[in-house]
């Protein structure tokens, strides 16, 4: 079928990398649905997708897009009929920034009324910090926590769920407006890293002691910090190089950002007994697809029980996306941005 999506054509500024196109969907197969979408998400990775700086998108033009609210109006052959209808939070690998999408079996959960922009936040940002939290890092109570870009969507979730294990948890934030706002969410400590090295503030704060969890998506000049931060037993989580955003001079930049990251050797975590652990949910969801199911099914468990909190940072029509994706690019917004077609919903 035909459907409007917004591809991105070219690398760069938001203003004019966005042009609105019509796409073909190729037939759903037996384990998929086909959605009608309502609204989707913004997730950094596409930000850095714009500015040419993540290899996984796919070829101009690109549809972006991991996760969207939406209607299922029709399903494949192995699949229940009655879900016709149903309104639906899902994943998709790309092609979220269209008013029709095919989702698999495995990634979608029904939604019932539960609000729209605090649905999609379930999606990328509650699921990335429930697997962190659960899985990767087994979080525990007592440990103490780092959490970077802890004002942004995952940041947010990983306070609140590090909290719900009985973590101590300093956020590292960019603005003293932000420090009250991770305060609010339940952080014990506001470290702002644009007045003082957050480095030198958190070895104050612990007087001697050391971390046992960074969970880390700027990566760079960081890794280093953090791993003089951390003890015995400690987990480094990197889930992502927002450094590697400010890049202006090509593959100099990249090799700068490796060279600052440093070398891992992994007889010296041996010795140290430390581990440092990556994480992209876009493998686990190719490679463990019921991991997915399970991590989603959960937070949308939570959040309809009132466990937990998704915060909206922002909801723009369509027609703003450019908008939207320089705002999330700023860093000045707090929680998930949302986009509705609808031109007549532009809260923002």
């Amino acid at each position: 079928m035909k459907t409007k999506a917004i591809a991105l054509v070219r690398h760069g500024e938001a203003t004019n990398a966005f042009q609105e196109i019509e796409i073909n969907l190729p037939e759903i197969t037996s384990n998929q649905v086909l959605v009608a979408v309502d609204a989707f998400g913004l997730n950094y990775a596409e930000v850095m997708a714009r500015k040419g700086l993540y290899g996984d998108a796919p070829p101009f033009p690109a549809v972006l897009g991991y996760e969207v609210v939406g209607t299922i109006i029709e399903t494949g052959s192995n699949l229940d009929i009655s879900l016709i209808g149903k309104r639906i939070l899902a994943f998709c690998r790309f092609g979220g920034y269209a008013k029709h999408v095919i989702v698999e079996e495995f990634a979608f959960v029904e939604l019932g009324d539960y609000e729209t922009g605090k649905a999609l936040a379930l999606a990328t940002q509650y699921v990335t910090a429930y697997y962190m939290v659960e899985r990767v890092a087994n979080v525990q109570r007592g440990e103490r926590v780092l959490i970077h870009a802890a004002a942004g969507g995952v940041g947010t979730a990983l306070i609140q769920l590090c909290k719900r294990k009985g973590a101590i948890v300093f956020g590292k934030v960019s603005s003293n407006s932000k420090a009250e706002q991770i305060k609010q969410q339940g952080a014990d400590e506001a470290i702002v890293y644009t007045t003082s090295d957050y480095e030198e503030t958190i070895s104050r704060q612990l007087n001697g002691k050391y971390l046992d969890v960074s969970f880390n998506p700027v990566a760079g000049s960081t890794t280093k910090k953090d791993a003089r931060l951390l003890g015995s037993g400690s987990r480094l989580v990197l889930f992502g190089g927002s450094e590697l955003g400010n890049a202006r001079f090509g593959i100099f930049s990249k090799l700068n950002f490796v060279r600052k990251m440093g070398l891992v050797i992994p007889i010296g975590l041996m010795m140290k007994s430390k581990s440092v652990l990556g994480v992209n949910m876009l493998r686990i969801a190719d490679d463990k697809p019921e991991v997915l199911k399970t991590c989603l099914q959960e937070v949308v468990k939570m959040a309809m029980e009132g466990a937990i909190y998704p915060q909206v940072g922002g909801i723009y029509s369509a027609q703003d996306l450019a908008r939207a994706h320089a705002d999330l690019e700023s860093g000045k917004t707090i929680g998930k941005l949302v986009i509705e077609w609808s031109p007549s919903l532009d809260k923002a």
